[in-house]
């Protein structure tokens, strides 16, 4: 293949995860080409066709990893409970491969992905997109600068108000749908405060179920001391009739506050593409506030970035360049989930065990 010719990519699922975030940042990313995409749902295939006609819609990924030759990589857009045998399978095609966070329901499963991926030499990474988000990418720049001074506490949330449970695989409480809030929504706020701040030393969490019927966590707090001193405190819940601030960072020197979510997500869902004039930017409105109280004053917050990850990726299978996420960083991100769901159980504080 031509180094000019674009990687062809198939997307297996077109759910949420394929149809909203992976279909359309491909789409927009020179250099990819959205190939195929693996759905049976009649209503999805539809919709593929209609988003991005070029694309053949397969019926099963045993089809794709009898043809490898035909594709450059694939992406992993399914429920949580199938990330790693369709990673594995893919790895096993040789076949480079993004799989969509939580890299999977459990640390040991994660590890021996990665472990195969070594082994054979194929490229695994993993669509931790958050990190591309504006109020991220803001915060960790004020950090940078020395903004804040010493940070000693990092709050942040990722609060809904959903009362009602919906159908489908991220209510269910079987172990290996990896569903419920800590899973879904820690998988993004474990990663950004370990970003941020490095290795964790100990975990604390309260893990609860608040609807009636819930068989998932749909309310989470967790505490994480990192090892140079900082504490992050990250909320998650489905049961927030009022919404905290999106992020707040305490330091010695001021503080960092924001609120709302990024709106790259919204975004996406109403058919934007990142390649569109202002994409990531939010109004003068919704800038954070840097500074002590009777003297802040709003920070513009950066434009987010969410096609980096795909731009990236495709510049390391061309160049040999590093990939988009480490999937070691994903891995230790389930475990600390899997050590938050244990501290929950036991109203223990938690030490991590070394590596």
């Amino acid at each position: 293949m031509a180094d000019t010719a674009p990687l062809r990519v198939g997307l297996l699922g077109y759910g949420v995860a394929g149809r909203v975030f992976h279909a359309p940042l491909i789409a927009a990313t020179p250099g990819l080409r959205l190939d195929a995409v693996v759905t049976t749902n009649p209503e999805r295939r539809d919709q593929v066709r209609q988003d991005h006609p070029d694309a053949r819609v397969v019926d099963d990924a045993d089809q794709l990893w009898q043809a490898p030759d035909a594709l450059d990589l694939i992406v992993v857009a399914t429920p949580n409970k199938r990330h790693v045998p369709n990673a594995l399978a893919a790895v096993r095609a040789g076949l480079p491969v993004v799989v969509d966070k939580p890299l999977a329901p459990s640390a040991a499963e994660g590890r021996a992905l990665v472990d195969e991926a070594d082994r054979r030499g194929v490229p695994l990474t993993v669509f931790q997109n958050r990190r591309w988000d504006g109020d991220f990418l803001t915060a960790r720049r004020l950090i940078e600068q020395g903004e804040l001074g010493q940070v000693a506490r990092f709050e942040s949330r990722f609060e809904r108000w959903r009362p009602t449970i919906k159908a489908g695989w991220r209510e269910s409480g079987t172990p290996e749908e990896a569903g419920g809030a800590l899973y879904d929504l820690g998988a993004h706020l474990v990663d950004q405060a370990v970003q941020l701040f490095g290795p964790v030393r100990t975990v604390y969490a309260e893990v609860d179920r608040r609807r009636p019927g819930a068989q998932v966590d749909d309310d989470a707090f967790v505490a994480l001391t990192h090892a140079g001193g900082v504490r992050s405190h990250l909320w998650m819940s489905a049961v927030a009739a009022q919404l905290g601030p999106r992020l707040r960072i305490l330091g010695d020197r001021a503080a960092y506050t924001t609120y709302g979510l990024d709106v790259q997500e919204d975004a996406l869902r109403d058919g934007g593409r990142p390649d569109a004039p202002g994409w990531g930017e939010v109004t003068p409105d919704r800038y954070g506030q840097l500074g002590v109280d009777g003297e802040l004053r709003p920070v513009r917050t950066e434009p987010g970035r969410y096609q980096d990850f795909y731009a990236q990726l495709a510049a390391a299978l061309r160049d040999g360049g590093p990939l988009p996420v480490d999937p070691r960083d994903a891995v230790a991100t389930v475990e600390l989930i899997e050590l938050a769901h244990r501290a929950a159980a036991r109203g223990e504080v938690l030490p991590v065990p070394p590596r």
